[in-house]
């Protein structure tokens, strides 16, 4: 049977371990079924008729934490047991990652099976296929702590959001993060115009604008240019200046799934795609210069990102003459002061040359930025007030 055939050629072979499910069923149809979500999640599951044996250093067959095809009960992150062989593995030991998988909506009892197994969750197809990828996806990717989204904006044009935005992501990189800068300003100049690397290959904005479903991390950190050790997503030289809200929302929940650290540089208006953005970022930065007139305009921005930001802090970039200081400038916007950026001399020239922001490990650009990781990237990764 096809579907017999597949399970015996995703089991054979494979490296033992790492992020492979277990599937335990003997129904054809759910197996080529489940071997087909597998594939979307881009996972090579090993494949069971029941609770696999392993054998001790003296050849007996023992306890399930192992098994000749290098997975077990025990190891494997995540099983998917098909609801035909429920009854085989009751006498299992109970571990987490369990899940009852079926094809029949009405079954009365599937509940009950799933109770006696200790199984997490009942899936049933093809309702489920959506969930259920999403459960592989992250089994394959090593999910676990995602990263650090931070979100800058200016509060008034000519900020230099876009070159915080670019400082940060040089620097995290620089201090060992996993790093990705994505370019949430279709009318902006370019991050990889700014990091020096237009002519870089890699994928753009364009080429996602047509992803709903989810996109897988580790394909989206390989797809994107790398320039001076991070990965950058921004928009090429084409016509294209909207990307549907769904684009947006997968792939920015697809590079924050790689852990590491996630600097979104955003436009000043906020639109369903941009609100997206704002959904999934820890940390929205909001650079204002030091002057009244940029103060009212960055209260018009901030009132359409507090729609969506959990939370949102002032940059004060600069000391205008005669102007506010940064206290004054964040109580007048009713944010907290993340800090004051000062004018950095001769940075333009540095940038215009190839040198991106923040390169230069003395200057005071670099200096804010390390600094805000420092405090940001603590062993709970949060975000101090």
């Amino acid at each position: 049977m096809a579907g017999a055939g597949a399970g015996a050629a995703a089991g054979a072979g494979a490296a033992p371990g790492g992020g492979r499910p277990l599937i335990i069923t003997e129904d054809p149809v759910l197996l080529d079924d489940l071997l087909r979500l597998c594939a979307a999640a881009g996972a090579e599951p090993h494949v069971h008729h029941a609770v696999p044996e392993q054998r001790d250093a003296g050849g007996v067959s023992g306890a399930s934490n192992g098994s000749a095809g290098g997975v077990g009960w025990d190891s494997a992150p995540l099983v998917l047991i098909g609801d035909d062989a429920a009854r085989r593995v009751r006498g299992a030991p109970r571990r987490t990652g369990v899940f009852l998988v079926g094809r029949d909506l009405d079954d009365p009892l599937v509940w009950q099976r799933a109770v006696e197994i200790g199984a997490e969750e009942v899936l049933r197809l093809p309702d489920a296929e959506s969930l259920l990828v999403d459960r592989i996806a992250d089994v394959v990717e090593g999910a676990g702590r995602p990263a650090l989204a931070v979100g800058v904006i200016g509060g008034a044009g000519g900020a230099g959001a876009s070159t915080l935005a670019c400082a940060l992501a040089v620097r995290a990189a620089r201090a060992g993060e996993r790093t990705i800068l994505i370019d949430g300003d279709p009318l902006g100049g370019g991050m990889d115009v700014l990091l020096g690397g237009e002519s870089a290959e890699g994928l753009r904005w364009p080429d996602f604008a047509a992803s709903r479903g989810r996109v897988g991390a580790g394909a989206l950190e390989e797809s994107l240019p790398e320039l001076h050790a991070l990965r950058v997503l921004s928009w090429d030289r084409g016509d294209r200046v909207v990307v549907p809200p769904a684009a947006m929302r997968s792939v920015v929940a697809a590079a924050r799934r790689r852990g590491g650290v996630v600097v979104v540089d955003l436009p000043r208006r906020v639109d369903e795609a941009v609100a997206e953005v704002l959904a999934q970022l820890d940390l929205v930065l909001m650079v204002v210069p030091g002057e009244l007139r940029s103060v009212a305009a960055a209260g018009r921005v901030a009132a359409g990102v507090r729609m969506a930001a959990r939370d949102v802090r002032v940059v004060v970039r600069g000391r205008c003459p005669g102007g506010l200081d940064p206290e004054a400038v964040a109580g007048l916007l009713g944010a907290p002061l993340a800090g004051e950026v000062p004018v950095e001399v001769g940075l333009p020239g540095r940038v215009a040359e190839g040198e991106p922001p923040g390169a230069q490990g003395r200057g005071a650009l670099a200096r804010f930025c390390d600094g805000f990781w420092q405090r940001a990237l603590g062993p709970s990764q949060g975000v101090p007030a």
